[in-house]
């Protein structure tokens, strides 16, 4: 008898350090931006002890919980636009040590999101590095892109599934990369591209998680690939997804609670959305048109508020009269120009 109950002692003994070392998703903060504020925001994503400031003590303080600028801190934010901070902690029972960039937030408040950048003008090709720097240069609030998953767990930029006549998900980044875009640019990884992106501090980065036909699994990889690069690279301050496939914003609210996330397909009101913990919704047109209690819902809940993919003046002007917070456009030129004219039309 004692030796089953020291058997079943042991096995439950395992089952609870091994619950313990399965980590729901990753360690993060709930803010990344300096607003003006010393308290930056808390860890989330799990039950934090023993948090400790490390290699950064002259900038920041951990108190109550909450991560903290020190008076010093937020001179020096304010000058270099950024800071590194490095934390060590347990979650869930486990030692973790992780650094995050914590932005002045100077992102412009605009509402012209840039639809694979601002490609047209110029005369590139959309979603590549130019575009980008293009939407930087002109100072769009942000700038869309569109992210793939290749055969070998590559996540690269582009809109379509499939790249000069390959299936994406069939071939590997090498395979790909073979072929230029038609600017010259060799097809962007998602690095690549977050790491152009975090040269600046006034466009931010929207990120569009492609859907699969592979199955929910490869579905769910593609999204946790996704969010594990941003927190490599430090973007989060920079970066929102959006995507057509619900499940992936599911698995990207799950490995990072404090992410924003949009959803693209239209089909489900700004209350739905909600109870799911989707806290943006970023729609076609014309489905705004035709449910415009929805603008005004979403307004209700604070929610985040896009609009894809306008481009012709009248359009233009209708979601400018109702206070779109973000316009996606191929036109940002045409776009500043009607804010310009129409003060009262922007934020």
């Amino acid at each position: 008898m004692k030796t089953g109950i020291i058997i079943l002692v042991t096995f439950f003994s395992a089952m609870i350090v091994t619950a313990q070392s399965v980590q729901t998703g990753l360690a993060g903060l709930s803010n990344y931006r300096y607003a003006g504020k010393a308290t930056i925001g808390e860890l989330i994503n799990g039950r934090y002890e023993n948090v400790r400031v490390t290699g950064s003590s002259d900038f920041f303080f951990w108190k109550n919980n909450q991560l903290v600028l020190t008076k010093k801190g937020q001179q020096e934010i304010k000058s270099r636009n950024e800071l590194m901070v490095e934390l060590d902690f347990l979650r869930n029972g486990q030692k973790e040590q992780k650094k995050f960039r914590i932005l002045n937030n100077r992102f412009h408040k605009n509402q012209v999101i840039a639809h694979r950048g601002a490609w047209k003008k110029l005369a590139t090709t959309e979603n590549s590095l130019a575009a980008l720097a293009q939407a930087v240069k002109l100072g769009c609030a942000g700038s869309e892109f569109d992210v793939h998953y290749t055969k070998d767990d590559s996540l690269i930029i582009n809109h379509d599934a499939h790249f000069n006549g390959k299936a994406i998900e069939d071939f590997r980044y090498a395979e790909l990369a073979v072929d230029l875009l038609s600017n010259g640019e060799v097809l962007p990884t998602l690095r690549a591209y977050l790491l152009s992106g975090m040269n600046q501090y006034g466009t931010q980065l929207i990120v569009e998680i492609k859907p699969t036909d592979k199955g929910p699994e490869r579905a769910a990889s593609r999204a946790r690939k996704t969010v594990e690069l941003v927190h490599e690279l430090g973007a989060q301050a920079w970066v929102s997804y959006i995507s057509f496939d619900y499940s992936i914003l599911l698995e990207v609210k799950k490995m990072d609670p404090a992410a924003h996330v949009q959803f693209l397909s239209g089909n489900k009101s700004p209350d739905e959305l909600l109870k799911d913990g989707i806290t943006g919704l970023d729609y076609h047109l014309s489905v705004f048109q035709k449910n415009e209690n929805w603008i005004k819902q979403a307004k209700m809940n604070k929610m985040m508020l896009n609009v894809w993919t306008v481009n012709d003046e009248k359009n233009l002007r209708y979601f400018l009269a109702h206070q779109f917070p973000m316009i996606t456009t191929n036109e940002p030129e045409l776009l500043f120009e009607l804010i310009k004219a129409s003060p009262s039309a922007s934020q």
